[in-house]
């Protein structure tokens, strides 16, 4: 009988540790609530799991091999739909499109979306008994890859419609609710670095705007043309790789924060008026290293590219450059999976969704081609309290890539339609997504 309590036990411990093993990597480990693993992947991706990665989580460069999967995303399969967290529903709000981008919400409620490759802005209204675009128009075509939408001034009686081109920023004069622009495009910035392959720019070439609260200041997004180089040497880099400023009119357009990749998404918090940015870091330094991140954004800061990242760890193709910096380097406020391809970000400020959602971040994971296996092609909800992000996000639509490892989708952008529905643009599937609150 001793034998088989014995064997029992064994068989037992076995199994839990079994279990402890086979636990996703990124979930919180029941016996101390701390994080079993820091990094995962798209398997470890659920609604509502808990991730956070601390500076201390960081592996050397090069511990792993770097990776490259290009590849296209495959068709959506027929059972295949976005998962959110219990409660809420997911519907197919538009599909078809072209290359659909960014999307902001104009003051009146209509949705405005770029469709980068073709040039155009679209303006969707209303929402259908099934969950469909009521209406669809063209706002604006004939635009170089526009990106960045903005109303100004902000409030509830914009006069402008502000867009980022790759290679410069223009106007439509708007009134609420027009769905086609009532005026032709005046040029607010004429130059701006592109990226344009064609005329010697290329790289990152989204160019993401904003406003601060009170209308003086319009913010400018471009992100650098390389993974890395040597910006003392290499002058294709002049002026990216920064959150830029201007004034409305285009004048006084200066760097007002440095040393951030690629910028891609950037958003004022409507309560604090600070800036906030979403950002992919470089590439080829291993899976894990270094990861992607949204920050609030310090006027004059600098956040290490190309010598640094995550504070003061040196990149190792650029040793030695510029100790002078190490200690100048910020820390960003939330660590993302590394190539996670961090895009657009959105301030939660409606009230369908339940309260801890309320004045919080929801940004959009592009998915990574630089990874062994694929992260991101998510949405993630960033906890923000009392204007401070708390360094972990949650999975909040996941979905877009099959058990074999196939995506299909790709989040892009996000907005908080009338109602407080979230949508989401994706280029994946040529889709917007609209998800909302059932369960009260």
């Amino acid at each position: 009988m001793k034998h088989i309590h014995q064997l029992l036990a064994c068989l037992f411990l076995a199994l839990v540790l079994g279990f402890a093993i086979a636990r996703p990597a990124g979930s919180l480990a029941q016996s101390s609530g701390s994080y079993a693993d820091p990094y995962t992947d798209f398997r470890g991706e659920q609604p509502g799991r808990v991730h956070k990665i601390i500076p201390a989580d960081l592996p050397k460069p090069y511990t792993t091999k770097s990776s490259a999967i290009f590849s296209d995303p495959v068709r959506r399969p027929a059972d295949a739909w976005p998962q959110a967290p219990d409660g809420f529903k997911v519907d197919l709000y538009a599909r078809d499109l072209q290359n659909p981008r960014l999307i902001r919400t104009a003051p009146n409620g209509d949705l405005f979306l770029a469709e980068s490759d073709p040039g155009k802005i679209l303006v969707f209204r209303g929402v259908t008994a099934d969950g469909k675009a009521a209406q669809v128009e063209t706002f604006a075509a004939g635009l170089h890859r526009p990106f960045g939408i903005a109303f100004y001034p902000p409030g509830a009686n914009p006069q402008y419609v502000y867009i980022g081109n790759t290679d410069s920023v223009v106007r439509f004069p708007y009134s609420n609710g027009d769905l086609k622009a009532r005026g032709p495009r005046e040029t607010v910035i004429a130059k701006i670095p592109s990226g344009d392959e064609r005329v010697g720019g290329g790289g990152h070439w989204t160019r993401d705007l904003s406003f601060s609260l009170d209308g003086k200041t319009l913010f400018v997004a471009v992100g650098s043309r390389t993974n890395f180089s040597n910006v003392d040497e290499d002058k294709t880099e002049t002026m990216r790789a920064n959150i830029l400023a201007a004034n409305p009119d285009g004048s006084n357009l200066h760097i007002y924060a440095s040393g951030i990749r690629n910028p891609v998404g950037i958003a004022v918090d409507p309560h604090t008026g600070v800036l906030w940015t979403s950002v992919n870091e470089r590439d080829a330094l291993g899976d894990n290293l270094p990861p992607d991140y949204i920050t609030h954004v310090q006027e004059g800061g600098f956040y290490g590219w190309p010598w640094y990242y995550i504070g003061g760890n040196e990149e190792p193709r650029l040793a030695g450059k510029h100790p002078e910096l190490k200690d100048k380097v910020i820390v960003p406020d939330v660590l993302l999976e590394p190539h996670n391809a961090s895009l657009e970000l959105a301030f939660y400020e409606a009230t369908q969704f339940p309260s801890e959602y309320q004045g919080a971040i929801f940004a959009s994971e592009h998915g990574s081609w630089n990874r062994s296996v694929r992260t991101g092609y998510e949405v993630v909800f960033v906890p923000v309290k009392d204007g401070r992000a708390t360094g972990e996000y949650l999975d909040f639509l996941t979905g877009f890539v099959t058990p074999k490892g196939d995506a299909w989708g790709r989040p892009v952008g996000v907005a908080v339609a009338p109602d407080g529905s979230l949508m989401v643009t994706d280029d994946g599937s040529n889709s917007v997504w609209r998800v909302h609150y059932t369960k009260k």
